[in-house]
């Protein structure tokens, strides 16, 4: 999820699901205003827009597509090119990247954007004789009824290239993976991807288009952004838990005060504490828990406030099983790690977000050093 959030917004859920915008959105809206500079700033919000529309048909589609084949999704970061899914478990990943899955989710977006631009060619030319869509330039601020129609048809063609993160690299990527493996399947399509990327920007500039040089540039941009989420996959599935534990932490038992563990919390930079009676684990609670009940109901014992409600890792668990174990659970922000019944190490958000950034640095360098 790290790559998701790197430079997104937020902007709600829709259809249940987390919608995020990429900041390069900002990037855009300037490109459109400084291109339609001579038709004036609504003109050039106008053409912004457009692109805006086109996305929200494709991603709209998409979003069906994966409902109707069970694809369980946890957010979409939209780029100027698209959308792409973080799904909620390995199962949804798998399907949506094997037999028709991985035809319906490619199909969906391209199919959904044609259909909408010829819609909109039935509505014009039934409306008036006066759009001539045919006409150059085809995606300009000053013809923005022209523009909806292309920016529609020109979404769809895009996806047709063979450069990831784009549908037809996807589809590319998918069957590399099934002979080569996930990871390096990842690297050839995002290198593939970047080439491609940069064969269009050079070609849009030869053309003298600017839209070929923007859309080159988004492609390397979402190129990198997979390639950052393939790599990070790779160190979470192989990574496990005696690397990333914290082995040098705090536990409160049941029968403490909360007076006694408020003070234990001072000590302490941990913000969860497993509460355990002897060897054996009976619970978790945060030092906000036992600060909200000492205002609210005075002193009392750690049992009363502690949550019963908790789930366990093993050394030999891989960081991906646990992240989905924390992602899963409803306020859980902390897993014990247990041997033989006893704690012997704790993952919190906090700890993990960071091992995870420290990791895949490490395994970059690896990598890099391996190349050489």
């Amino acid at each position: 999820m790290a790559p998701m959030r790197g430079w997104s917004i937020p902007f709600g859920r829709w259809m249940g699901v987390e919608m995020r915008l990429h900041a390069f959105f900002l990037l855009l809206a300037v490109v459109c205003l400084g291109i339609s500079a001579a038709d004036g700033i609504l003109r050039g919000l106008g053409l912004f827009f457009t692109l805006i529309v086109a996305i929200l048909v494709r991603e709209t589609a998409r979003l069906i597509v994966a409902a109707w084949l069970g694809l369980r999704l946890r957010a979409v970061l939209l780029l100027p090119i698209g959308g792409m899914f973080a799904y909620a478990n390995p199962e949804s990943q798998e399907n949506a990247n094997k037999g028709i899955g991985q035809f319906a989710m490619a199909f969906a977006g391209p199919l959904a954007n044609f259909a909408t631009g010829l819609a909109l060619v039935i509505t014009f030319l039934g409306s008036s004789n006066d759009i001539r869509l045919l006409d150059q330039p085809w995606v300009s601020s000053a013809y923005l009824l022209r523009s909806m129609v292309w920016m529609q048809f020109g979404l769809a063609v895009i996806h047709f290239l063979p450069a990831y993160p784009l549908d037809a690299g996807r589809l590319l990527r998918g069957s590399f993976a099934r002979t080569h493996g996930l990871a390096p399947a990842g690297r050839a399509a995002g290198g593939l991807g970047q080439i491609l990327a940069l064969a269009l920007m050079i070609l849009g500039m030869l053309l003298h288009g600017p839209w070929l040089v923007i859309a080159g540039f988004f492609i390397m941009i979402g190129a990198q952004i997979e390639d950052q989420g393939v790599f990070f996959q790779s160190v979470v599935d192989t990574v496990h838990m005696r690397e990333v534990m914290l082995t040098d932490f705090a536990t409160l038992s049941p029968s403490d005060t909360l007076a006694d563990a408020l003070a234990r919390c001072v000590h302490s930079l941990q913000e969860d504490f497993p509460v355990v009676r002897g060897p054996q684990l009976v619970g978790i609670v945060s030092r906000q828990r036992i600060v909200d009940a000492l205002r609210n109901d005075g002193n009392g014992y750690v049992q009363s406030v502690m949550s019963r409600a908790f789930q366990v890792a093993r050394p030999e668990d891989t960081l991906g099983a646990t992240i989905r174990r924390l992602t899963a659970g409803r306020g859980l922000s902390l897993i014990p790690v247990t041997e033989s019944g006893r704690v012997v190490g704790i993952v919190s958000v906090q700890n993990l977000m960071s091992s995870m950034s420290l990791l895949a640095e490490q395994r970059r360098l690896e990598r890099e050093e391996d190349g050489e």
